[in-house]
């Protein structure tokens, strides 16, 4: 007669083992998740430079049919002077930072959200001044976010609602107060384009060079020019 099997024993997980595997989980989460949200905030910081990036051409474009003059007037925002029936900007949307909660839409009416502002010194007696005019072009920031005051990141600014567009100054968007910070790497940096319409990623504030200096500082002689033409 043959022998039979012995009965099958299931082992369970004992208590220990189970936290030691949760607390295994635990780790692995506590390592990729904020891998995984810097991954997002670096994507968005690309797209905010991509969007700047469309706006700088569109404005050289501009330039070109408007004698070397940058957009802009008293009577009509640069946005709708870029955005003119698409001549020069393709999409409305290219004017939302990825950084920006609002929702605009593509049909670029001119009365939906404007994540990006305008250097009020472009201006002279109303109207865009012409290249030329920029000492620097290479430190002198044209474009930027216009962001609200406060310790997020948040936007203001409509189409061709008054006052027409945003500007920026510094730390400053008008209206409202000074920013805390920049759009990105923990607010420490923002993306910005300047009048030789390159664009770059820079430190927010710092002894330089640095969004927020507007005098002549320690590392960063050309901070006075960075937000005045001359």
């Amino acid at each position: 007669m043959a022998k039979s099997s012995p009965p099958l024993v299931i082992r369970g997980f004992t208590l220990i083992e189970l936290l030691v595997v949760i607390a295994g989980i635990a780790i692995i989460l506590g390592a990729a998740v904020p891998a995984l949200v810097g991954a997002y905030e670096r994507s968005k910081a690309t797209k905010d430079m991509s969007n700047l990036r469309q706006i700088a051409t569109a404005t050289q474009m501009y330039m070109n049919d408007n004698n070397g003059v940058f957009p802009g007037s008293t009577n009509v925002p640069w946005m709708l002077h870029l955005e003119q029936n698409q001549k020069y900007l393709s999409t409305w949307r290219v004017l939302e930072s990825p950084f920006d909660a609002r929702s605009t839409n593509d049909q670029g009416d001119g009365t939906t959200a404007v994540s990006y502002g305008i250097n009020p010194n472009v201006y002279s007696g109303g109207v865009g001044i012409s290249a030329d005019k920029i000492v620097k072009p290479t430190a002198f920031i044209v474009f930027a976010p216009a962001q609200k005051p406060g310790t997020t990141t948040s936007f203001q600014g409509v189409g061709n609602f008054l006052p027409l567009g945003v500007n920026v100054l510094a730390a400053t968007s008008t209206p409202g107060g000074p920013a805390t910070g920049g759009t990105h790497s923990n607010r420490r940096k923002i993306n910005a384009v300047f009048a030789d319409l390159h664009v770059e990623s820079m430190f927010w504030s710092g002894t330089g060079p640095a969004f927020t200096n507007s005098t002549v500082t320690v590392g960063d002689p050309d901070g006075y020019l960075r937000w005045n033409p001359q």
